[in-house]
């Protein structure tokens, strides 16, 4: 296998020593066994048009990788498959300012697209913390989301067209840059989430937005954490928000504790929202913020008067992931209705209290949204394989309190491996079987990805 490898990629563009297959063949989760045969980095769609022949003729099996920012599992090969690395297919194509569409290849990282967006005058709306490492292939496997969707929408609202290679080894252009496409099925749409079992992305064409007003960041201090959704309707009945996040007083001790920061605000509180909205919108967000606290939902506040302190402000919100990873978070990605929210929350907490006490809980996400990112940190005399197991156990009845609100065990990183057996939750029998059919027809021999979202 390796001799037909280097046959395609040359001896430079296949690496077999332990340590790199321990880099390439993981993502964030850091839980699983990794034990892939070999990496592959083709820097063209023919390069991986002809892996995936040699894939389906010789039997073995193949994983995609980008920037491995997941944290389902989805990125990870445990069971001698090959490593598909995207990152030096990392060319911008082709820029049509009539259209607003950039053309790019799938390795393209996050923020150099955002950038290249920027130098044209435009804007591309989709982010995240890790958008400085993430690819865009990758976030269109999963569907990213992140922390403007209350405003821009998730990763598929901007897909205009995608170039895939599916599991049997043929190229498929997907709408191809159309705005208006009446011709059936829009198979763009099946691969946008599919991590990579049905095809992988070669190339995406991105459609582009206007550059955004000058924005304003305000913090909120919250006690209550019903207030929260009161909140975020005075503000929305006034204002079109680009953002509405909130986080824990413990998320928010890790992150001024793992940067020494100083708080935002003097008040102790159980709760932030973090609201982004139009700089020129200043007099009705006050007023806004002035009655929150006359009907005691908000204690104290803070609004950024400068770029660097909306950064400031941000990075309280957005430092949460980096200063939690030191403690073997356990994570949850979930989403329900935002109506749901506060309900939800409150039946998580009394779970995770009543069955592991000396659990710390740390709560933050996109509440504006309705996704939320629940983080059980391991106490320190619990080992990981141990803490990961008990939590675990408990994964059922936390996603028993999403099915019964009607939500979703995975917003935005995808099914992978740490949700797949629980996929029961979210989709119904008949679902799952027209998926299976799905794969079955994109990819037959069951080399794209195998054993993520379907066992």
């Amino acid at each position: 296998m390796i001799e037909s490898l280097v046959n395609i990629f040359s001896k430079d563009g296949v690496l077999t020593d332990r340590s790199d297959l321990a880099i390439w063949g993981t993502d964030w989760t850091r839980s699983y066994k990794v034990a892939p045969s070999a990496v592959v980095f083709p820097k063209k769609t023919e390069e991986v048009v002809a892996l995936v022949r040699l894939a389906n003729e010789s039997g073995f099996c193949l994983v995609p990788s980008g920037g491995r920012t997941g944290l389902s599992g989805g990125a990870v090969a445990s069971d001698g498959e090959v490593v598909v690395s995207f990152e030096k297919m990392n060319r911008i194509l082709d820029f049509n300012r009539t259209d607003q569409i950039v053309r790019c290849e799938s390795g393209v990282v996050t923020q150099a697209l955002q950038e290249y967006a920027d130098d044209k005058g435009m804007y591309y709306p989709v982010d995240f913390a890790s958008s400085g490492s993430s690819h865009i292939g990758g976030n269109i496997a999963t569907n990213a989301g992140g922390i403007k969707v209350i405003r821009y929408g998730l990763t598929r609202d901007w897909v205009l067209g995608l170039k895939v290679v599916t599991g049997t080894g043929d190229v498929i252009d997907c709408n191809r840059g159309l705005i208006k496409n009446a011709t059936g099925y829009d198979l763009r749409h099946l691969f946008i989430g599919s991590e990579g079992t049905l095809g992988f992305i070669v190339e995406a064409e991105i459609r582009l937005a206007p550059k955004p007003v000058p924005q304003r960041v305000m913090v909120l201090g919250v006690n209550e954490l019903h207030s929260l959704l009161s909140i975020l309707e005075t503000f929305q009945a006034e204002l079109t928000l680009s953002a509405f996040e909130f986080f824990s007083d413990l998320a928010l001790a890790k992150v001024l504790n793992h940067r020494s920061l100083q708080k935002p605000l003097s008040s102790e509180n159980s709760f932030y929202a973090l609201i982004e909205y139009d700089a020129k919108d200043d007099p009705i967000a006050f007023e806004a913020f002035q009655k929150t606290i006359d009907l005691g939902w908000v204690s104290d506040g803070v609004v950024s008067q400068s770029d660097a302190q909306a950064a400031a402000l941000w990075s309280l919100r957005e430092g949460i992931t980096e200063s939690i990873a030191p403690h073997t978070p356990y994570k949850n990605d979930v989403s329900v209705r935002i109506s749901e929210v506060p309900g939800f929350l409150s039946d998580v907490d009394q779970v995770v209290n009543r069955r592991y006490p000396e659990f710390d809980v740390c709560w933050f996400g996109h509440i504006g949204d309705g996704n939320l990112h629940l983080n059980i940190l391991r106490p320190d005399n619990i080992s990981s394989e141990e803490f990961y197991r008990r939590c675990h156990d408990i994964s059922p009845e936390l996603f028993d309190l999403i099915q019964h609100r009607g939500g979703s065990i995975s917003a935005e990183h995808g099914v992978g491996l740490l949700k797949r057996d629980f996929l029961s939750f979210s989709r119904s029998p008949a679902e799952i079987e027209i998926m299976r059919k799905l794969k079955s027809v994109f990819d037959p021999n069951n080399i794209m990805n195998p054993g993520k979202i379907l066992r």
